[in-house]
C-alpha cells in the first residue's frame, strides 16, 4: 500500500495494535478537542479503526484496527 500516513496516525495505529485497548483507555489517551489534531476522528472516518461493543456489562467496548488499518500499518513496517 502506498497511501501516506501522518506520523500521528501511524503512532495511533501502532499503539492500538500493540495490545487490546478499551474504548475508555483510547479516549483517555487520544481524545482531542483541538481541531488541528483530529487523529482519532480521522482514523475512524478513514476506516482505519473501529469500536467494537463488549460482550456484556463486565466488558467494555474495544478499539481495534480494521483490515485496512492493519494493511496500512503492515505496509509501513
Amino acid at each position: 500500500m502506498s497511501e501516506a500516513l501522518s506520523p500521528l496516525t501511524l503512532e495511533l495505529l501502532t499503539w492500538i495494535s500493540s495490545r487490546p485497548r478499551t474504548y475508555a483507555e483510547a479516549m483517555e489517551a487520544w481524545r482531542s478537542n483541538c481541531p488541528r489534531q483530529p487523529v482519532w476522528d480521522d482514523a475512524l472516518a478513514e476506516g482505519l479503526i473501529v469500536v467494537v461493543r463488549g460482550d456484556g456489562p463486565a466488558r467494555g467496548a474495544e478499539v481495534t484496527l480494521t483490515a485496512r488499518g492493519r494493511a496500512l500499518l503492515d505496509g509501513r513496517s
